[in-house]
C-alpha cells in the first residue's frame, strides 16, 4: 500500500499561494531532507493542529534571533525558505510536540498577510535552475570528493553517507544534502537555501566544503600532536615515578620533589625561549641532584626563580588612539608644543608600523620642566607598564648588566627586575638622569647602556646573571637629561635629542591654577570653598619667592600656603582663607628676590649679561672698576679659563681700537682694570660673557652707564667680530624673568628666536649684531658730541694722568 505522505511526485502548483509559516530558530531544513523539530510555542502549536487536520504543509522560515523565548518580528525572519510537510507528530509533556518534517522545495514570501493567530505570507515557489554542462560536472565531483574526505575525518558522520552522496543525480539535491550535513553556520547555510541557480548554489557549497575541510584537517593535525605530547609526557610520569621509588628504596627520597616539580611546571607553562628553556633545564637538573641543605641550593633556586618568573612572551597590547594620546599630553602638560609634536609623530609611526624601531628620546631640560612625567603620560597614553630607573651616581657596570652568579648576594641588573616587577616585556623605561652617570674601577654603566640603547643590538640583550638573552626590543626606551655634554658621545649618538626650556611666568601661571594650586589643595584636605588665591598672590610667590626655570619651587610654595591654611582652618581661626597679595608674606615670610636691573647697572662699569646654567637661564652681573696701577686686568668671581680669556680678548680689542671708541692712548699706562663676577663662591666659565666683558670695561674706561633693562650676551673675537652662543631660549626666559626689555645677540642666533613664546619675544626689544663696534653703539645711552665722551674720559682719569705726569718730571 502506498504511503499517503508520499511528497515525491508533489507538483509546485499543488503548493497553495497562502502559507502557514513557522519560524525557526536554529536549523535549517533543505528541499527532500528530513528535519526533527520541537515546538513549544502557543502560536506554533496552534499552526501545527491546524496543519494536521488539513494537508499538513507548511512554510518554514529561519529567523535572525536566537530563540523562540526573545521577541521577533517579520523583519527578524528571512524572506526565502522552504515548504515542508509534517510527517510525523507526538505531543509531549508541558504542551511541548515533536515533528518529523520533510522539505519540499524553496519558496520565497511575497509577503505577509496575517500574524494571528500564527504568522501567513503569500509565497511563490522557486524551482531548481539547472544547466547540464561541463562545469556543473565538475563542480558535482570536487564537491562530492571532498566530502568524502569531511565524512572520513569527522567521527559523526556515518561512512555511508559520503558513498550515499555520491549516489545522488540531481546536483541540486547534491548541494543541499551536502550543506545540511556539514557543520557550517546558519547565515552559510540559509545563502545556499537563497541560490535557486543550482550552479552558483554548487559554488557556494565548495566553498563551505573546502573550509569545513581545512578546519578538520588543522584540528586533526592538533589532536595528533596532543597524543604524541600526551604519550611523551605519560612516558615521563613513569620513568619519574620508577625514579621515585628507586630513591625510597636507597633512602634517599628526595624533600625536594615537589619543589623541582614546581619549577618544571614553571619552565612549560612559561614559554621559555629555546635557549632560556635548554638554561633552565640544565639548571634544575644540577638542583634535582643537590641537597638542600647545600649553599648552592640556595642559588640555582633563586635563579630559577627569576628565570621562570620573567615575562618572556607576555605584552600589553598598545592603546594607539593618537587623538586620545593627544589629549592625555594636554591634559598632563601645559605648553611643551615641541616635544608633544614629536612624541605624537612618534606614536604615529608605531601605529602605521608597529615593528618600527624608533630612536630613543631624550628629554633634556632644567629640572622640574615635566621630563619625567613626559614618560608617564606616553604609558598612560600607550596603555603600558612604566618603569623609571635612576641613573644618578650610579658608577657601577652591574647595576645595568647585573652580577655573574659567581658572587655572593648576586642580582640581575636594574632593567630586569624591573621587567620582572611590572610583568610585561615592553613596558616604558625612563632612564632617569642619564648625564649623571659616573665611572669607577667597577665599570662604566654608560658603556653597558650602548647596548640597551641601539635597536639593532638590544633584541638579544644578555644580563650577566641571566646568562641567556633577554629581547628588549620591545621597550620603549625614553632618556632624561639636565646638560647633553657630560653624556659619552657613542652614547649621545644614539639618542634623539629634544629641548624642555623654562617656563614663562605666565605659563607658570596658568600650570599653578590648571594643577599645583588643585593637586596641593586636595593634598592637604582643603575644600574649593575653604581656600582660594589670586592671581596676584600668585605672581609674587613666582617672582618674589622662587628663582627656577621649572616648577618644583612653587609647587613647595604653594603647599606652605596650604599649609598653613589648614593650619587656621583646624585651629578654628577662620573657615576659609583667601590668599592675597598683601597677606603672601604671612605665610611665607619676607620677599627673597627682588629685581635688582635697575639700581646695579645704574653707574658706570656695571653690565647684565645672559647665562646658562643646568637649572636653566640666569641674570649675570659682571662689574669693572679702573684704579691708579700699571698692573694691567685683575679678574675674580671663580672665573674659569674661557671666561678669562674672553676678558683679555676684549681689553686687547679695546686698547687697539681706544681711539675709535673714546678712550684716550694714555690711559692705559696708568690704570688698572679689575672685573668682578659677583657669587664669587660659584665657578662660571664659558665665551658668551666676552661682549658684556668688553661693554663693562669700555663703560668704566668711558664714565657712561648702560641703558637700563638691557642684558647682552656674545662670543667676541680679537677681529671685533661677535659669535654666536648656545643655550639662547634659557637665557630669553631668564631676562624677561627678571623683566628686561632689550637683549643684544650675535646676528647668527637670531634663527632661535622661533622656540620662544610669542609672548616674550613682544615685550623685549632684540638687537642682533655682528661687531662689537655695534655692541657699544646700542648699550650706551647716545651722546651729541664724540669729544663729549673724550671729556668725560679725562675727568675721570684726571688723577690717574697727574700721577703720571709728576713722575716724568
Amino acid at each position: 500500500m502506498a504511503d499517503p505522505f508520499d511528497t515525491s511526485d508533489l507538483l509546485p502548483e499543488q503548493i497553495p499561494d497562502e502559507l502557514s509559516i513557522l519560524p525557526v530558530f536554529d536549523v535549517a531544513l533543505f528541499p527532500k531532507m528530513v528535519l526533527p523539530l520541537v515546538v513549544r510555542h502557543k502560536s506554533a502549536l496552534k499552526l501545527i493542529d491546524d496543519a494536521m487536520a488539513g494537508n499538513r504543509i507548511i512554510g518554514l522560515l529561519l529567523s535572525r534571533k536566537p530563540s523562540a523565548d526573545v521577541e521577533y518580528s517579520t523583519d527578524d525572519l528571512y524572506h526565502v525558505g522552504t515548504i515542508g510537510m509534517i510527517l510525523k507528530m507526538a505531543k509531549g509533556e508541558d504542551n511541548k510536540v515533536q515533528l518529523m518534517v520533510q522539505g519540499l522545495g524553496r519558496f520565497e514570501v511575497k509577503d505577509f498577510v496575517s500574524d494571528t493567530p500564527y504568522l501567513k505570507a503569500h509565497v511563490e515557489p522557486m524551482p531548481d535552475i539547472t544547466l547540464d554542462d561541463k562545469e556543473t560536472h565538475a563542480l558535482v565531483t570536487n564537491v562530492v570528493n571532498h566530502y568524502q574526505k569531511i565524512v572520513k575525518l569527522s567521527p559523526g558522520l556515518p561512512p555511508e553517507i559520503g558513498e550515499m552522496a555520491a549516489a545522488i543525480p540531481d546536483p541540486g539535491t547534491l548541494a543541499d544534502m551536502i550543506t545540511s550535513t556539514v557543520n557550517s553556520s546558519l547565515e552559510d547555510k540559509q545563502a545556499v537555501l537563497e541560490l535557486q541557480h543550482v550552479k552558483k548554489r554548487l559554488k557556494k557549497v565548495t566553498e563551505i566544503v573546502n573550509y569545513q575541510l581545512e578546519i578538520l584537517e588543522i584540528g586533526t593535525k592538533i589532536q595528533s600532536q596532543v597524543k604524541e605530547d600526551m604519550n611523551n609526557k605519560q612516558k615521563e610520569y613513569f620513568l619519574r615515578q620508577q625514579m621515585k621509588a628507586i630513591q625510597e628504596e636507597l633512602g634517599e627520597s628526595g624533600e625536594n620533589n615537589s619543589e623541582i616539580q614546581e619549577y618544571r611546571t614553571k619552565i612549560y607553562e612559561n614559554n621559555l625561549p629555546e635557549e632560556a628553556k635548554r638554561e633552565a633545564e640544565r639548571e634544575l637538573k644540577r638542583l634535582a641532584r643537590m641537597h638542600p641543605s647545600s649553599s648552592e641550593y640556595t642559588v640555582s633556586s633563586t635563579y630559577l626563580d627569576w628565570l621562570t618568573s620573567l615575562p618572556w612572551d607576555v605584552s600589553t597590547e598598545d592603546n594607539l588612539d593618537i587623538a586620545k594620546a593627544k589629549r592625555i599630553l594636554d591634559e598632563d602638560h601645559f605648553g611643551l608644543k615641541r616635544a608633544k609634536k614629536r612624541i605624537i609623530e612618534y606614536l604615529s609611526v608605531r601605529k602605521l608600523k608597529p615593528d618600527s624601531k624608533g630612536p630613543i628620546l631624550c628629554f633634556a631640560g632644567p629640572p622640574g620642566t615635566g621630563k619625567t612625567s613626559l614618560g608617564q603620560s606616553i604609558a598612560k597614553a600607550l596603555g603600558r607598564k612604566f618603569i623609571r630607573v635612576a641613573l644618578g651616581g650610579m658608577k657601577d657596570e652591574a647595576e645595568i648588566r647585573g652580577h655573574r652568579r659567581t658572587y655572593v648576594g648576586a642580582l640581575p641588573g636594574r632593567i630586569i627586575q624591573g621587567i620582572r616587577r611590572v610583568g610585561t616585556n615592553n613596558p616604558i623605561v625612563v632612564l632617569d638622569e642619564i648625564d649623571k652617570v659616573g665611572n669607577s674601577f667597577q665599570g662604566d654603566p654608560s658603556s653597558a647602556l650602548l647596548e640597551v640603547l641601539d635597536p639593532e643590538q638590544n633584541f638579544s640583550f644578555s644580563d650577566h646573571y641571566l646568562d641567556v638573552p633577554f629581547d628588549l626590543s620591545k621597550v620603549i626606551f625614553i632618556t632624561t637629561a639636565n646638560v647633553l655634554h657630560t653624556i659619552p658621545p657613542a652614547l649621545r649618538d644614539r639618542l634623539e635629542v629634544l629641548e624642555l626650556s623654562g617656563y614663562t611666568e605666565e605659563e607658570k601661571i596658568k600650570i599653578a591654577y590648571r594643577y599645583t594650586i588643585p593637586k596641593q589643595r586636595k593634598a592637604h584636605g582643603l575644600k574649593a570653598n575653604q581656600f582660594a588665591i589670586t592671581q596676584g598672590a600668585v605672581r609674587m610667590i613666582i617672582a618674589g619667592y622662587t628663582r627656577e626655570a621649572g616648577l618644583r619651587n612653587l609647587e613647595r610654595e604653594i603647599a606652605s600656603v596650604c599649609r598653613g591654611a589648614a593650619s587656621m582652618i583646624a585651629l578654628e581661626e577662620a573657615t576659609s582663607v583667601e590668599i592675597k597679595q598683601n597677606n603672601v608674606a604671612k605665610f611665607l615670610g619676607q620677599i627673597r628676590y627682588t629685581s635688582e636691573t635697575s639700581s646695579r647697572t645704574s653707574i658706570p662699569g656695571v653690565v647684565m649679561g645672559l647665562a646658562w646654567t643646568p637649572a636653566g637661564g640666569e641674570i649675570l652681573f659682571i662689574e669693572a672698576t679702573a684704579m691708579k696701577g700699571s698692573r694691567g686686568l685683575t679678574l675674580t668671581g671663580q672665573l674659569g679659563n674661557v671666561m678669562k680669556e674672553s676678558a683679555s680678548t676684549a681689553l686687547s680689542f679695546i686698547r687697539t681700537n681706544a681711539s675709535k671708541i673714546g678712550i684716550a692712548d694714555d690711559v692705559f699706562n696708568t690704570v688698572d682694570l679689575h672685573i668682578h663676577v659677583p657669587s664669587g663662591a660659584i665657578p662660571k666659565d664659558g665665551p658668551s660673557a666676552g661682549v658684556t666683558m668688553l661693554t663693562a670695561m669700555t663703560s668704566i674706561l668711558t664714565g657712561m652707564t648702560v641703558r637700563k633693562y638691557l642684558a647682552m650676551s656674545g662670543e667676541i673675537t680679537l677681529r671685533g667680530l661677535v659669535l654666536p652662543v648656545g643655550g639662547v631660549k634659557e637665557k630669553i626666559i631668564a631676562a624677561h624673568r627678571a623683566g628686561i626689555k632689550t637683549i643684544i645677540l650675535p646676528k647668527w642666533n637670531e634663527k632661535d628666536l622661533e622656540d620662544i613664546p610669542s609672548k616674550v619675544i613682544k615685550s623685549i626689544q632684540f638687537h642682533f649684531v655682528d661687531t662689537m663696534r655695534e655692541v657699544l653703539e646700542l648699550a650706551f645711552e647716545r651722546r651729541t658730541q664724540k669729544v663729549d665722551r673724550r671729556n668725560q674720559v679725562k675727568n675721570v682719569n684726571v688723577d690717574n694722568r697727574v700721577a703720571a705726569s709728576d713722575r716724568r718730571q
